[in-house]
């Protein structure tokens, strides 16, 4: 028997897709605001992924813009399929622009290397998914008007073919979306989410002879949830199901690792797996159709010992490409960040960090509760100029250590906001313009240290962690660590030097 531990992939990955070709499954997750787009991972046993690049990395490819609603805005809910040693990633972008909102497909025979540019198909509403039946016929699935529907597509066209069929509304659950259709022992299967994406998420599913209906319901529904559960793991929902080469059927899901009371999550909606049997051709999710956070199992598809996670990060700055780990919000402007030679130079624009806009800003998630962050910083600010650190929700939910100009003086601040709060706790003299920041995170606080030219350890000051929640500020995504230069009305005179750059989980 193997023993994995949930969640599978750590940290803001929300909305999983699957699929499989040969003995590799190949998964796809949300990235809302933050750019590159749609990350993609890949697994031989389904527990450990190795992340591979993205389906969206290429500035031309989509415009990523701000809406009025933070944290609400860009890369929603994707699908991955492969037909013929192709992948397909169907998405959303949601967006106020006209230019890049809607619904598209990209594709690619290599899912590690490019993905084409974005195939509009002007349909309706959210969370499209393809299904290609083995019949030949290939088949768009959607959400819209709180209703499942389905029409034809031609992939050599490029375009949706048939008329929109609505085909279920699911079990009277709020918001019915997020679906998918599979093919098994002569049933068409209609995997969907309901209750929305908190505490009442659900799996339900229905059947059917003919593709377009009329579905019947699963006598047990919901098949997966952790609603009014005492568990580690809470909010699961938005499943894909996926089958392996021994026959063996498996989902992932999302879910949220919980803390205080109420419960809250900072870390987003991280991706889950869960075992799947069959009994009277209906499916049976994890434990009689609840997630646990450990699982034991003899049907991984290959070899998995089990061992404690830990993604400890090093960032020496050298090469003049980033690493895939960091994401800026929106399509990013090159001329805001140059890299190597062992810095990363931040050029901060008119903007602070409480606009909802695209700016001098680079972080990795946080992907566990407790952390430690460092980084060095060299930067001689101007007038209102900063640059820092900073543990980020969105930019009306953050704390950050950063350097400016009071007085005449470099000093060394910690700020925080929360929602229309903003106060600064702290202000230290920097005889040298030059600082090393730490930031430290567990479940009760982000904690900000601080060394001078003399080594010494000391503490700046600290904020609570449940204000950095999706409960309390946030909408669909987690927190990030980020760096960041900002210019607050004018864009920064000189650039803000970063250099090593260390993340490490406890």
């Amino acid at each position: 028997m193997a023993k994995y531990q949930n969640p599978v992939v750590r940290g803001c990955y929300p909305d999983p897709s699957v699929c499989r070709r040969g003995e590799w499954f190949y998964l796809v997750n949300s990235s809302f605001e933050f750019f590159p787009g749609v990350p993609i991972s890949r697994s031989k046993n389904l527990v450990e992924w190795e992340h591979i690049g993205y389906c969206i990395d290429r500035e031309e490819q989509l415009q990523l813009s701000p809406t009025l609603r933070q944290s609400a805005s860009g890369i929603f809910a994707p699908s991955i399929r492969c037909k013929d040693d192709t992948f397909y990633m169907v998405v959303t972008n949601v967006t106020e622009e006209e230019k890049d909102n809607g619904n598209f497909y990209v594709w690619t025979k290599d899912p590690a290397g490019a993905w084409s540019d974005p195939i509009f198909l002007g349909t309706e509403g959210i969370d499209p998914s393809f299904f290609f039946d083995d019949d030949g016929n290939d088949y768009y699935i959607g959400t819209s008007n709180h209703q499942i529907y389905i029409c034809t597509l031609d992939l050599k066209e490029q375009k949706i073919t048939g008329k929109r069929t609505v085909i279920w509304e699911g079990t009277g659950g709020s918001y019915p979306e997020g679906p998918h259709i599979y093919k098994k022992s002569g049933w068409y299967y209609l995997l969907i989410s309901e209750g929305g994406t908190e505490r009442s998420h659900m799996i339900t599913m229905a059947r059917s002879k003919q593709i377009e209906g009329p579905y019947e319901a699963c006598p047990y529904n919901p098949v997966l949830t952790n609603r009014s559960l005492l568990r580690p793991i809470e909010s699961v929902g938005h499943a894909d199901l996926v089958e392996d080469l021994n026959g063996n059927w498996w989902a992932v899901c999302l879910g949220t690792r919980t803390f205080s009371y109420p419960p809250k999550h900072n870390l987003g909606r991280e991706t889950m797996l869960v075992p799947v049997n069959w009994e009277n051709d209906w499916p049976v999710f994890g434990n009689h159709g609840s997630l646990d956070q450990e699982i034991e199992t003899d049907c991984l598809p290959a070899k998995y010992t089990y061992c404690e996670k830990k993604q400890d990060y090093y960032c020496d700055f050298t090469s003049e490409k980033l690493d895939q780990s960091w994401n800026c919000l929106y399509t990013p402007q090159h001329s805001f960040y140059k890299t190597g030679d062992g810095t990363l130079q931040l050029f901060g624009d008119e903007h602070s960090l409480c606009d909802m806009a695209g700016y001098a800003w680079l972080g990795v998630r946080q992907c566990e509760h407790n952390t430690k962050a460092s980084v060095e910083l060299e930067f001689k600010p101007m007038a209102q100029e900063e640059a820092g650190l900073t543990i980020f929700m969105n930019h009306k939910h953050h704390y950050e250590a950063a350097l400016v100009l009071q007085d005449g003086t470099t000093k060394l601040i910690l700020r925080r906001q929360i929602g229309s709060l903003y106060r600064i706790e702290q202000e230290i003299a920097v005889p040298n313009d030059k600082v090393t920041l730490e930031l430290e995170s567990d479940l009760d606080n982000y904690t900000f240290y601080y060394r001078l030219e003399d080594g010494k350890r000391k503490l700046l000051g600290k904020g609570e962690t449940v204000y950095l929640t999706t409960e309390v500020g946030g909408s669909f995504t987690g927190n990030y660590i980020a760096l960041y230069a900002m210019g607050n009305g004018k864009n920064c005179s000189s650039p803000a030097k970063f250099s090593n750059f260390t993340y490490k989980e406890i």
